[in-house]
Parts: structure tokens; sequence; C-alpha cells
């Protein structure tokens, strides 16, 4: 059984930085999708960034050259670098994970994993 467990959030003012962390374990994915996904109060879940197998990376557009996604398989880690913070970055970020390597515009395509959340807030 696949568990991703989030952590590094916080609250930072804008232009500030955070560094997510996920922890995953049971992962047995030969090829795989992960990412990262946020939700605002009152708006749906976006996919952020993204990173398969092969070490292909996806970004929304509202956070390309702002945020990095990377991943450790052999720490089983995946890390989410976010720099020049803006309020409009403020929501729950969810680690995620699939089985099938399928990406568009930072978004695993096929989620069937999903992490607790960690909060992010970014202040003016």
């Amino acid at each position: 059984q696949v568990q991703l467990v989030e952590s590094g959030g916080g609250s930072v003012q804008a232009g500030g930085s955070l560094r997510l962390s996920c922890a995953a374990s049971g992962f047995t994915y030969g090829r795989y999708c992960m990412g990262w996904f946020r939700q605002a109060p009152g708006k749906g879940r976006e996919g952020v960034a993204a990173i398969d197998s092969a070490s292909y990376t996806s970004y929304a557009a509202s956070v390309k050259g702002r945020f990095t996604i990377s991943q450790d398989t052999a720490k089983g880690t995946l890390d989410l670098q976010m720099k020049s913070l803006q309020p409009e970055d403020t929501a729950m970020y969810y680690c995620a994970a699939a089985s099938i390597p399928a990406i568009r515009s930072g978004t695993c395509l096929h989620v069937s994993e999903w992490g607790q959340g960690t909060q992010v807030s970014v202040s003016s």
C-alpha cells in the first residue's frame, strides 16, 4: 500500500521561499508519475508540478520559473522548491502518485494515491 506523507509547509511573506517534501513508502511502480497539487479555499484542486519515472518534469504556467520539482528515488522522496511566493500561492498542497506516467501542464493525469496535505500561507 502506497503512503505519501508531506512536510515543509508554513507561513511566509510574499517573495519568500519554502521547500515541501513528500516521503513515499510502499511504492512499487516501475513507471509512474508523481506530482504536487494544490487547493485554495473555495477553488478546485489543480496540478502545479509533476515528474515521471524518466525524470521528465512539467509545470503549470502559474508556477513555471518559480517552482522546481525533484525526486530522490533512493530515498523515496519528492520535493517542491518554491521561490518568489505570492499570496495567490496560498493553498493546501498535496503530494500525489500515479502508476501511469501521463503528464499535462504540471498535472499527473491518473492519480491514484494522495497525501494528507500541507498548508502553505503567503502574506502580502
